[in-house]
């Protein structure tokens, strides 16, 4: 029997892939769709990032897949429920990147309610604009965290130091599990109402799509600052654009946009905006645990083990075993 193959899609850290051991390793440029099928021909797993689009006609030219493995979090470019059919297993690396994406949350709060870009580019430009880029302490302020998972707890952490309020807004955290991090919880609107900062850290769900629009803006305080380092269209751009052009809210800070690449975003012409081009999780430590985390999968899916972070493991599962005994599939 013939060494397992491994096809890697987009490039990984190398020591993450000096894990599969025993394993034939095959490169392939996952960008071109061509490229892809005719490495899955005889793939037994296939890693990827970001660049590779996961589609059905790539797993129809794949009869031996077992699992995709994705070195990050966000799974936009894998057809999970074509995965499931075809019995193929789809992993990511849910916990790789939350430090990062926590520390970055951090650094553009502070980023923008010092006005660190505006003022940093008139310096370059020959202006020392010192008094009109005043900025504000976050001491004595109140910051909003809508999603308490685990990037948002780690913000709590990060930001209790700095002798602010924070209430947060999660209906799937408990009043204890709050208590225990110094957090208030609020209803969203209220929230929003009473909050200086408010920065979100939930998955992007057909609920949370445009979950921070007009409405919730319009009850905002004239100080607030938001910021996205989720997911785009979590936030609706156009609403925040109004809001912004009223002078309604003092400024955002965003990671993430609705469309990316964001170059031509009306919201990039804002001052009062800080950008940054979805770098959350561009860091080498995040990068370095995605990779050893997709690797991780693959091992425990070609041994035949359970793969902790499979999105779809139980329905797979289920489909092998209705095969293996013959039994019609219920539906």
């Amino acid at each position: 029997m013939g060494k397992n193959v491994v096809v890697v899609a987009d490039p990984l850290a190398a020591d993450a892939l000096g894990q599969l051991d025993g394993c034939e390793v095959r490169h392939c440029d996952g960008r071109d769709p061509g490229a892809l099928r005719r490495a899955l021909r005889d793939a037994d797993a296939l890693l990827i990032r970001s660049g590779t689009r996961v589609d059905a006609e790539a797993l129809a030219a794949a009869p031996r897949l077992r699992i995709v493995a994705r070195a990050g979090v966000g799974l936009d470019n894998v057809d999970v429920d074509a995965a499931t059919r075809a019995g193929v297993i789809v992993a990511n690396a849910p916990l790789s990147n939350v430090l990062s994406v926590a520390e970055l949350t951090v650094g553009l709060i502070i980023t923008a309610v010092r006005h660190v870009v505006p003022a940093g580019r008139a310096l370059r430009e020959g202006r020392w604009e010192r008094s009109r880029h005043q900025g504000r302490e976050l001491a004595g302020s109140t910051v909003g965290i809508v999603g308490l998972g685990h990037v948002g707890t780690l913000v709590a952490r990060r930001l209790a130091p700095f002798d602010v309020r924070i209430v947060a807004h999660d209906p799937y955290v408990s009043t204890p599990r709050a208590e225990q991090l110094g957090v208030t919880l609020l209803g969203l609107d209220e929230l929003m109402a009473r909050s200086d900062f408010v920065t979100v850290h939930v998955p992007k769900t057909p609920r949370t799509d445009g979950l921070i629009g007009d409405r919730e803006l319009r009850l905002a305080k004239p100080s607030l600052y938001l910021v996205n380092t989720a997911r785009g269209g979590i936030v609706d751009e156009a609403a925040l654009a109004v809001a912004l052009k009223e002078e309604r809210i003092a400024g955002a800070a965003l990671d993430v946009f609705a469309i990316e690449p964001a170059v031509g975003n009306p919201l990039l012409a804002f001052d009062s905006v800080v950008a940054t081009p979805h770098l959350g999780a561009s860091t080498r430590e995040a990068q370095e645990r995605a990779g050893r985390e997709a690797v991780a999968a693959v091992r425990k899916a070609l041994a035949g083990e359970v793969v902790p972070h499979a999105v779809n493991g139980a329905a797979v599962a289920r489909a092998r075993e209705l095969a293996a005994t013959g039994a019609p599939e219920a539906g």
